[in-house]
């Protein structure tokens, strides 16, 4: 990936909150999108110089005052040659304000080392920025990736604060649909016929953080319902489907019937309707 449309307006955003300053992007990222649709897009001056990478955009428009690039190879040139599936090196520890993955996690291995070093890179205070692939997009990497899990990795708990995702249609770039945080036992499923991206960004808010509490917040939820001794769930407190297992015959006639009956509560399309999706016009975000 790189900065297409829909990653040159998540940079406008997240610059809005806070300057670049010195930044590090995670692979060298390449400029997808024309001179003509950049230069419109970011208001740019007559001097503005349209580059097959993005570090002059950063640093131009975004408030960079350096941007440094980490990548396996220099096929690319990155200025830091550097396997993200082992830990950062200690040269590169706290030393951004920005740290800036347009599509680099979903083609390593180690997803879990790779996060650690982004948040290892940043300074107290610092952001990092995320857009990845979520639907359909199998075959491209080696992942894709949920929002669940950034809301559970970038915790106030683990040392990150004001995170905040959204997910974008690849086919319209006008409007982005913000993830409300799970709560209360309740996935935010989404299912789409188009491409997704999921667009992360936290802050990284003391000098440490930890990765060690990482768990799907429905299963959280269900774990704090059960008491130390393991007592069996009253019959009254069961759900619906837990009751008509206990009657198999029933559970195996009804349980089609009632996972459509879930599937039209739960609204898990990329729509208005679904309980866990804001939408919000791009526009009207980046001019708040």
């Amino acid at each position: 990936m790189g900065v297409d449309t829909h990653v040159l307006n998540f940079l406008r955003y997240a610059s809005n909150k806070k300057p670049f300053g010195a930044t590090i992007t995670i692979g060298r990222q390449s400029l997808l999108v024309s001179e003509a649709v950049t230069r419109a897009t970011i208001h740019a001056t007559p001097d503005y110089e349209h580059t097959e990478y993005c570090e002059n955009l950063l640093t131009g428009y975004f408030g960079a005052s350096t941007v440094d690039s980490v990548d396996h190879s220099a096929y690319e040139r990155a200025s830091h040659i550097h396997d993200m599936n082992l830990a950062a090196p200690q040269h590169l520890v706290r030393q951004f304000d920005t740290v800036f993955d347009g599509g680099c996690l979903e083609h390593i291995f180690n997803v879990p080392q790779a996060l650690k070093n982004c948040s290892s890179f940043c300074k107290t205070g610092a952001q990092i920025l995320h857009i990845l692939p979520a639907n359909n997009f199998c075959g491209h990497g080696f992942w894709q990736f949920s929002p669940e899990l950034f809301f559970s990795l970038y915790s106030k708990e683990n040392g990150y604060s004001d995170t905040e995702v959204f997910l974008a249609d690849l086919l319209n770039t006008r409007i982005w649909y913000r993830v409300q945080t799970p709560a209360n036992g309740k996935r935010v499923d989404v299912a789409s016929s188009n491409p997704l991206y999921v667009l992360v960004r936290t802050v990284r808010t003391g000098a440490e953080f930890s990765h060690a509490n990482v768990q799907q917040s429905d299963y959280v939820h269900e774990w704090a319902k059960m008491n130390r001794s393991n007592e069996a769930v009253p019959v009254k407190n069961r759900t619906i489907r837990q009751r008509l297992k206990k009657i198999p015959f029933v559970y195996q006639m009804l349980s089609p019937m009632y996972h459509w009956y879930l599937q039209r509560r739960r609204s898990p399309g990329l729509n208005r309707a679904n309980p866990g999706l804001q939408l919000v016009r791009v526009h009207e975000l980046i001019s708040e």
